[in-house]
């Protein structure tokens, strides 16, 4: 039985959202191919991350310096306590799906702060006398992304850099089998939205069955 992590960074829900439209259709073919693995749903608007602040840094900085939990203060043990609780469920998952809007050519900020939680040396990556070392190889990632416009291709392409950034953070992690659907350009050809999000819809489907 394998888990998967639906992680999901946007404000509305599939009935408003084209990300969120198009990741549900995932989510649903997905238990349907797959009805022994266990779907955990992230909705990220409604979970506490702690932004990296002074108080983590100082709560890290007590640990690797041999402090036992009980030495942190009370806002450093329950963000530094929280931080480990999220890295921990990423890391024992064996599946990823991120779902996001393009905001500003970007995603929103909770996908950075949970990013940034899961980012952990020892946990999912490791400093070696060649460099950073992925720790979670095997593992497979997808990330639905909607846009108005055309990013992935075209004249356009350069200036995406959510889809791009989660990439590379996967590669860093180890994590090599990364893909993407895109629903997009529905802003640049209303007359087309349906289609377009139908389309991926029907792409998404068909991806969750060999997941």
């Amino acid at each position: 039985m394998a888990t998967v992590l639906y992680i999901t960074a946007h404000p509305h829900d599939k009935t408003t959202s084209y990300s969120m439209a198009v990741g549900s259709a995932f989510i649903d073919s997905y238990k349907a191919s797959h009805p022994d693995d266990q779907v955990v749903h992230i909705d990220l608007y409604n979970e506490q991350i702690p932004n990296i602040d002074a108080e983590v840094f100082s709560g890290w900085g007590k640990l690797q310096s041999g402090g036992g939990f009980d030495t942190l203060s009370t806002g450093e043990q329950s963000k530094v306590g929280r931080l480990n609780e999220i890295v921990t469920q990423f890391v024992e998952a064996d599946k990823y799906v991120f779902v996001t809007p393009m905001w500003n050519f970007s995603f929103p900020p909770v996908m950075k702060s949970y990013i940034d939680a899961v980012c952990v040396a020892g946990k999912t990556f490791k400093y070696t006398e060649n460099g950073p070392q992925g720790l979670l190889g095997g593992k497979k990632a997808l990330h639905i992304q909607a846009s108005g416009g055309v990013y992935s291709e075209g004249p356009a392409a350069g200036m995406e850099m959510g889809h791009r950034y989660i990439g590379v953070i996967m590669s860093f992690f180890g994590i090599t089998d990364f893909n993407g659907i895109f629903v997009e350009g529905q802003n640049a050809f209303p007359d087309r939205a349906a289609e377009i999000k139908e389309q991926a819809i029907q792409k998404a489907t068909q991806a969750a069955k060999d997941f």
